[in-house]
């Protein structure tokens, strides 16, 4: 089946998941018999088009990473993100512009309009889940569409999908881990030499951390991923600012050094706790040590261990395979396989 794509949102992961779309496209038809077409594309500094015909992708990568518009791409007037998602007459939207930790918006009124246009909407934006989750899986419900958000924590890794698929009926009753690759390729630069700076411009080089860092050095990323995981699978609405947070920037070369000496490494360990109805949340910089299963998760490593009521520990760890330089990728190919499990829900 042909399913026209509209992206709201062309930064860094948007863009990795196009380039995925394109390679993967003989793999897509043939696998699962699906084709595609991109038909609307929002940017939030390089302008708006529409096309229901197509646009020609490789023209509005080309475009954006060069500084340009792709206005000369659109054959449609729309001047907003809302007016491209109307227009696009697309199946299926993708959410990717920056995250709002306050209130999640604009991209929650993008999913919201989305849904009502009759599209599935699959996002990496948090925000849409902490602040949004049960409104938005009920009107997704209601239009006999999906709401899928896989690569708001943990990137390409399953997490939502686990627990929604394979564990039926588990209730999660605590989980412990890193949820922020950013602040762990800091960390463990720093541990090899580099100053804080070098190591936050590094990050930037490759494309996971923004202009301005502050939303992970200073804990807010991570807490918002605690919350968003709170809030779905512990079916418990919670917010980044309930998470007691603390982020890196106070830990010091000198500290680094220190930790280094006596065998043990500074993390930023996400973790929450319930207990009936209530729930304990943080994000805190913490030494560990060799016996932790923390330790060996160096540069973009991230993963959880999750408890729950019928199993013990489950551990999830996505790491970087030998070569690979941390990107965009895995979280565009969360977005990718959310994607390809929305549509094939039509057949369910």
């Amino acid at each position: 089946m042909q399913y026209k794509l509209a992206f709201v949102g062309f930064g860094n992961v948007a863009r990795a998941l196009a380039r995925l779309l394109v390679r993967k496209q003989a793999v897509l038809d043939k696998e699962y018999g699906i084709t595609f077409s991109i038909t609307g594309i929002a940017t939030g500094k390089h302008g708006f088009a529409v096309n229901t015909a197509g646009l020609d992708i490789q023209k509005a990568l080309t475009l954006v990473e060069s500084g340009g518009s792709i206005t000369s791409l659109s054959t449609a007037k729309v001047q907003d993100s809302l007016a491209v998602i109307r227009q696009s007459q697309a199946q299926v939207m993708f959410e990717n512009s920056p995250v709002n930790h306050t209130t999640g918006q604009p991209a929650i009124g993008h999913i919201h309009a989305a849904l009502e246009a009759g599209m599935h909407a699959i996002t990496a934006n948090k925000g849409t889940v902490v602040h949004g989750y049960r409104d938005l899986t009920e009107l997704a419900k209601s239009k006999g569409k999906k709401f899928y958000f896989e690569s708001t924590v943990l990137g390409g890794s399953p997490v939502f999908s686990v627990f929604r698929e394979a564990m039926p009926a588990a209730e999660l009753l605590s989980f412990r881990g890193i949820l922020n690759s950013t602040t762990n390729i800091i960390l463990s630069r720093m541990e090899k030499g580099e100053t804080f700076d070098q190591a936050v411009k590094y990050c930037q080089s490759i494309g996971v951390a923004e202009t301005d860092p502050s939303a992970d050095v200073d804990g807010w990323d991570a807490a918002i991923k605690v919350a968003a995981l709170v809030t779905v699978l512990m079916d418990i609405p919670y917010l980044p600012q309930q998470v007691d947070r603390r982020g890196i920037r106070d830990i010091k070369p000198e500290k680094i050094a220190q930790a280094k000496a006596e065998g043990k490494r500074y993390k930023l360990v996400c973790s929450a706790e319930r207990e009936g109805e209530k729930v304990s949340a943080q994000v805190k910089p913490e030494l560990v040590s060799v016996p932790d299963p923390l330790y060996g998760m160096e540069d973009s490593t991230t993963g959880a261990a999750f408890r729950t009521d019928v199993l013990g520990d489950y551990s999830i760890i996505e790491s970087e395979r030998e070569g690979m330089v941390a990107g965009p990728e895995p979280t565009a190919y969360g977005l990718f396989a959310d994607f390809i499990n929305a549509v094939k829900s039509r057949d369910k």
